[in-house]
This record gives C-alpha cells, structure tokens and sequence, in this order.
C-alpha cells in the first residue's frame, strides 16, 4: 500500500469514527459518576456563550438529595444562592436537614471564545438511589438569547437525543470509588 492511499485510508477512518461520535452537551459535569452518602464535588463546565453571545449568568438548579451545599466563589463574578425546603429531612453529620442551597446563581461575563467552569460541594445523600443518574439543570443566560441545558431522558432512555441535556452524575452504591 502506498503512503498515499495508506494516508486517505487513515483519515476516512478518522472521519468515520468522528462521525460516529455522540454530540455532547455544552454544560457538562466534570465527575460523571459518584457515591451516595458521601460528599460531592459538582464542576459545571461552560465550553461557549449562545451564537457567539457572551454568557452573563449561570444557573444550577440543585437536585432533590443533594445536600449541604457550598458554591465556589468565582473572582470577577457575584455570587447568590437560593434556599429552600428539602422535600424530605436528611441527615448529615449527625443532625437533620430540612432546608438548604436549591440554585447557584453566578452573575458576570464570559465571552464566547472562553471556557469555564463553576463549582459546588454537596453530599449525596441515603434518599438518592444507585444506578440512577441524577441531573443538575443548568441555565446560561447570554447577552443574546439563553441555552437551557435542562432536558432529561425518560427512564431508559439516552440523553444524547436532546437538544439541551441536563448534566447528570451516575450513582454509585456507598463506598464505591467514583472513575
């Protein structure tokens, strides 16, 4: 086989295989799995801004189980949480929780051609099931219009056929190390 046609083998290969690759989605959890009754280190990843918009504000939405939530503050950018009931009491520490952080609201400016990332702490706790995967909604509001990574697939079903998808973390049974 020449170089040549070996060379046009390989990158038909290599666009086949791209080709074939799941689109992923633009707001994406840096762990994609973890053990329940055990902290959490949640890293929302924002890759772009909306058609070239800056992002201006990012939203979590903190899922039902998800305790004792931390927000990581971001230099340059305002930082609010919003508080509500818990819809079950959850223990942490010894002591019971009925209320805590339910959003993460950071506020200032990412331009288009930049990445980042905004963190939180929380503790997965003993009402969240394993083999589930459980999903963090995420809002990036942009100077022009907005994505709503928010969709979650129906029981069995792939998230790579939304258009917007939640990221979401795989449960781990306790004590199972997270990959």
């Amino acid at each position: 086989m020449s170089r040549q046609t070996l060379a046009a083998s390989l990158g038909a290969a290599a666009m086949l295989f791209v080709s074939a690759l799941p689109a992923l989605p633009h707001a994406t959890l840096e762990v994609a799995q973890a053990p329940i009754k055990a902290s959490y280190k949640g890293v929302v990843r924002v890759g772009h801004g909306c058609e070239g918009s800056p992002t201006l504000k990012v939203r979590v939405r903190i899922p039902e189980g998800v305790i004792a939530v931390k927000p990581v503050p971001k230099a340059g950018w305002t930082l609010e949480t919003v508080r509500g009931n818990y819809a079950k009491p959850a223990e942490y520490h010894g002591q019971q929780l009925t209320e805590g952080v339910r959003e993460i609201v950071w506020t200032g400016k990412l331009l288009d051609e930049h990445f980042d990332e905004f963190g939180f702490r929380g503790f997965l706790s003993a009402s969240l099931e394993p083999g589930t995967t459980l999903y963090f909604p995420v809002v990036q509001e942009c100077e022009k219009g907005a994505h709503r990574w928010i969709e979650i697939p129906a029981a069995g079903k792939s998230s790579h056929d939304l258009k917007e998808p939640a990221p979401g973390v795989k449960l781990l049974p306790a004590g199972a190390g997270a990959h």
